[in-house]
């Protein structure tokens, strides 16, 4: 009976030690983890700010050419009402 509680907390403790073992590699692998979730969101940032740039771009240029356009059809409707 003896022997058996002496194996048993062997194996007890040869099984907490195994299981910290795995949490530390764990962890390392959480960190790398982390670091890789930063990457990914400065990644994930730098092409929301690069694609924020080109709808600005291209909304800028439409509302010139649309401007331009219509001060040009004004310009033509108050030639047209100045001709006799």
């Amino acid at each position: 009976m003896k022997l058996l509680g002496r194996i048993f907390c062997a194996v007890l403790l040869l099984a907490g030690i195994s299981s910290i073992g795995l949490a530390q590699s764990d962890t390392a692998a959480s960190d790398q983890s982390a670091k890789q979730d930063m990457k990914d969101a400065g990644h994930s940032t730098k092409r929301a700010a690069k694609k924020t740039g080109h709808k600005i771009k291209r909304g800028t240029k439409r509302a010139t050419n649309k401007a331009a356009r219509k001060t040009e059809h004004g310009a033509q409707k108050v030639e047209d009402k100045t001709q006799p």
